[in-house]
């Protein structure tokens, strides 16, 4: 007999057993082992048919309908269980019996490996390259839920909206039958929550175009005047490029370093007049803007433009920016260039032609150069750090520049997730520069240019989790590979049995054996043909019959005679 009242449900808990068990919110990176066990009692006999113990992740989305009448308010919602882990079970003893005796305790141990990747059948959706699955299949961290978003004993802001949330956890399930549905009929359930950071490597820079429509601007220039109503003394080119990753440690680890990158910006001054001057540089601030796309879809490009997600009924986007510092440069020094070999043109497709290379700092000249004109160049190194509790949220720049920073300290609450991109939804993160000099004239409002930067966020994994394969498996690896380049090749024509199956007819030889075959007569013998494709004997020309037209060059030499190769896939 099957109870389902609320107090003669069985009571299940589950229980961590790696370590883990007085942390405030367990957390896991990838390939870490998590280790339990989970008790069932059951306060009468209660009969069952299964008992489900898994490790899921889920994203959930939702997206609200913005419209003039009212009766077309509402939200689109969207699920997806990107991973579902199923610990076997012994089908020993109550499992056996199906039937847990009341007042009796069982216990279930399980083991759950994080994985590294999702497997290709969690993103099934039709996409606009193979690069967006690739993105797709890589295991998303935990994101807004509040209550495994924290460090240590404290809950922290991972900065997400109520509408883009992530989350892992262990599940039991007890069941009885399936209903008229085919769905497990539930007896009870309950789960325990974990947190995943998954590891996460630096992905190689962004293709940003120059002028394109993207979110993000690596060149910016802008005219210098000498005051309101007069004319321009020069024209400035700030430009920089994607910044290595900001690398968070292993979740592990307590490292009290703060995380941090560096930003090189480069400036160039192209003056109108051999007298005029470069302006005095007064500040450069930084910002982080944190970026969280989602979708009640699935996604089928990388999200790149957010003016795509503003106003839609399917797509949403939620921005947070955080000051980091406003750093002082009055004490950065300009380098004048005499005038040179006539610079490349500035008409330039691509934003990678008109920046810099790694080879020089130097900016492409502005659209105003004059050829065989001295310039001035002027190059800053930005410290970018993440706000971190306990420590400052910006570090002084050591150098010629001297250059002075106030930290902003606001935002030690932040929790930062690795960058990502899934089906539903994706994070992404971007550095905001802003640069002000001063004018010669104090009566005219000093120009500011601004820089938006793609920076990613990367993950350390766990340096003592189990690796993929072993040590031996990789070394067996590696010396089949070493045998497969050394064995030896054949290049000996294919046996009769093949050629006699394996003719190449030409297009109107195949349609007169169809027609022959369609009659009942016999195609031509792979002798017959040989005696075709003979050269031509002496005394006839190249087309046979006199006034017979020559074949065209390689028609009968293109047709040539391979043995089917049967291949075979061995997993593992």
């Amino acid at each position: 007999m099957v109870y389902r009242g609320h107090k003669t449900k069985p009571a299940i808990d589950i229980t961590l057993t790696d370590g883990q068990q007085d942390a405030f919110i367990p957390s896991y990176t990838s390939l870490d082992e998590i280790k339990g066990q989970a008790t069932i009692t059951a306060p009468v006999d209660t009969k069952f048919e299964h008992i489900f113990i898994t490790f899921e992740g889920v994203a959930k989305t939702y997206v609200e309908k913005i419209a003039t009448s009212s009766p077309t308010n509402g939200r689109t919602e969207a699920f997806q269980c990107f991973l579902r882990l199923v610990q076997p079970m012994d089908d020993t003893g109550v499992i056996a019996t199906r039937v847990a005796e009341a007042g009796k305790t069982y216990t279930f141990p399980f083991n759950f490996v994080v994985p590294e990747r999702l497997l290709p059948q969690a993103c099934d959706h039709q996409r606009e390259n193979d690069s967006v699955q690739e993105a797709h299949l890589q295991l998303p961290p935990s994101l807004g839920d509040p209550l495994t978003a924290g460090m240590g004993k404290a809950l922290m802001d991972d900065m997400a909206p109520d509408m883009a949330v992530v989350s892992y956890a262990v599940k039991v399930r007890m069941t009885n039958g399936r209903g008229s549905t085919g769905k497990h009929t539930l007896i009870t359930e309950t789960s325990k929550k974990v947190r995943v950071v998954p590891a996460v490597d630096e992905k190689p820079p962004l293709s940003v175009q120059a002028g394109g429509e993207d979110d993000y601007r690596l060149r910016k220039e802008k005219d210098i005047r000498k005051g309101m109503f007069k004319g321009k003394i020069g024209r400035l080119v700030m430009e920089s490029l994607q910044p290595h990753s900001l690398r968070l440690p292993s979740i592990k680890t307590s490292s009290p370093c703060p995380v941090t990158t560096m930003a090189t910006v480069n400036l160039r001054f192209d003056p109108t007049s051999p007298s005029a001057q470069p302006p005095r540089l007064s500040t450069l601030s930084t910002k982080l803007k944190v970026a969280t796309f989602f979708a009640s879809v699935p996604m089928r490009e990388i999200p790149a433009r957010s003016s795509t997600f503003h106003y839609s009924s399917t797509k949403g986007i939620y921005v947070e920016t955080l000051p980091l510092s406003s750093r002082c440069i009055a004490s950065a020094q300009w380098e004048k260039h005499l005038p040179s070999t006539p610079s490349t043109p500035t008409g330039r497709d691509s934003v990678l032609s008109n920046l810099s290379t790694s080879h020089t700092s130097t900016p492409a000249p502005s659209a105003s150069y004059e050829q065989r004109q001295a310039y001035y160049t002027a190059s800053i190194v930005v410290p970018i750090t993440l706000p971190h509790s306990g420590t400052d949220s910006g570090s002084s720049s050591s150098g010629n520049n001297n250059i002075g920073v106030i930290s902003n300290n606001s935002n030690s609450n932040k929790l930062f997730t690795p960058t990502f991109h899934s089906c539903l939804l994706s994070r992404v993160y971007a550095l905001d520069l802003s640069l002000s000099c001063h004018t010669p004239q104090a009566n005219v409002s000093a120009p500011t240019l601004h820089l938006k930067l793609p920076i990613q966020i990367s993950a350390a994994g766990n340096a003592d989790a189990r690796p993929s394969i072993s040590e031996s498996e990789s070394e067996a690896m590696a010396r089949r590979e070493a045998n497969e380049f050394m064995w030896p090749r054949s290049i000996a024509p294919p046996s009769p049995e093949y050629t006699e199956r394996a003719v190449l007819l030409p297009s109107s030889s195949a349609a007169a054996a169809a027609a022959m075959g369609a009659r009942g007569e016999r195609p031509p013998s792979p002798t017959a043909l040989e005696e075709l494709m003979r050269e031509p004997e002496e005394g006839r020309g190249n087309g046979g019959e006199e006034g017979e037209e020559a074949p065209p060059p390689g028609y009968f030499g293109a047709a040539s005679v391979r043995p089917l190769l049967a291949t075979s896939t061995r997993e593992g």
